[in-house]
């Protein structure tokens, strides 16, 4: 009885929130947010499966009775090994020790300080691991590679983690949290915030240069090799296909240390964290260089209605579908409908015209890879 009680009183709870939502937001206390059905991941109460189903909002998990359930005497798990949220009632949760220590490869994404003093990594996942929140401490064995002993405050963004071992108890959220009980720490990689300035495939993999630092500071391009052993995850930190990478996808890629002389210098690609959320945008020396190339393209009466300069020409990076780009010879046609194909994307050059309320503005598309001319936007 006492459990089918505390069941009723979740439901009622959540029914007396859904019947509040309305006056909340006309209230102006409400925010609404864009989030995540994960219906990979099940929830279960005492083992047994339930219907509810998390939400992903900025990479943690909320589940809609999670407050409910802590307030009738419920704790809460991640069971990052299975990728199962778990409630269970406190006179049934497992002890430390009763299950195995569960281990990950992968790469620091972040090293900060807790409030307790610890140190706290978040491990970027790979071959099949979990993105995890891990908690060093004096109980945690930290080496090098060697086995020498490690200062926690030597972690870094960029290194590699051959092995961790943590648990048994994994924190509800995504990433999880848990202890770490021993971690193996590898190579140290190169980190960079960049744009996708191009994405091609070889014959040995795929190849990703990337360019202009998003935080302002000026970045020389560089030209990732990715090979079998490269993970590439979008913002939620879910697997991503290359075939989904495009130019101007703002990354953060971790490379290296191995890169060669060259201009613009080669090195491997280890792994690669991509916005897929995030509007796609061009660097200001892409800007210049698409200004250029729509300029030396117009005729000399196309030029005569303009009233933008060179420089004040709009430049946008669209979807090949959605450019509204016209292609007139049969090659300009075959290479639009190749675009439209693989989903990639145009770049589009606008002036304004003295003929604009008449017909519109002018626009030139082009290819943003090979930077061929596709063809004309569309006019009234």
């Amino acid at each position: 009885m006492m459990m089918n009680k505390k069941k009723v009183l979740i439901v009622a709870t959540l029914a007396g929130l859904m019947a509040t939502t309305a006056a909340v937001e006309a209230s102006g206390f409400l925010q609404k947010v864009q989030g995540f059905l994960r219906s990979d991941v099940t929830v279960t109460v005492d083992g047994e499966n339930t219907q509810m189903k998390p939400v992903f909002i900025d990479g943690k998990a909320y589940l809609p009775a999670k407050s409910e359930a802590a307030a009738l005497g419920y704790d809460v798990f991640y069971n990052a090994k299975e990728k199962r949220l778990e409630l269970k009632s406190k006179e049934v949760v497992e002890q430390p020790g009763e299950q195995d220590l569960i281990r990950m490869q992968g790469i620091i994404e972040d090293v900060t300080t807790g409030t307790d003093g610890s140190t706290r990594i978040t491990v970027l996942g790979r071959g099949g691991s979990n993105w995890m929140v891990l908690s060093i401490d004096k109980d945690t064995v930290l080496t090098d590679s060697n086995g020498k002993a490690l200062d926690p405050k030597a972690l870094k963004p960029g290194q590699d983690i051959q092995e961790a071992q943590y648990g048994p108890i994994v924190a509800m959220s995504y990433p999880g949290q848990s202890h770490a009980a021993k971690v193996i720490v590898g190579t140290d990689h190169l980190v960079k915030d960049a744009v996708i300035q191009s994405v091609k495939k070889t014959d040995d993999g795929w190849q990703v240069m990337i360019n202009n630092s998003v935080n302002g500071e000026s970045a020389t391009a560089v030209v990732l090799n990715a090979g079998k052993e490269t993970q590439v995850v979008d913002q939620e930190r879910q697997p991503l296909e290359f075939s989904k990478l495009t130019a101007g996808m703002k990354v953060r890629a971790y490379y290296g240390p191995i890169m060669t002389k060259s201009l613009p210098p080669i090195s491997p690609l280890f792994y690669l964290v991509a916005d897929t959320s995030a509007s796609a945008t061009l660097s200001p020396e892409a800007v210049a260089e698409f200004q250029t190339l729509s300029w030396n393209k117009l005729t000399d009466d196309q030029k005569s209605h303009l009233k933008s300069k060179k420089e004040e020409a709009e430049v946008t990076l669209t979807s090949a579908t959605d450019s509204g780009i016209l292609a007139s010879t049969d090659e300009q046609k075959k290479a639009l409908a190749d675009l439209k194909a693989k989903g990639g994307n145009i770049v589009v050059v606008s002036y304004k015209t003295d003929q604009d309320e008449l017909i519109g503005p002018l626009s030139l598309g082009f290819d943003s890879e090979s930077k061929t001319f596709i063809g004309y936007g569309i006019r009234k």
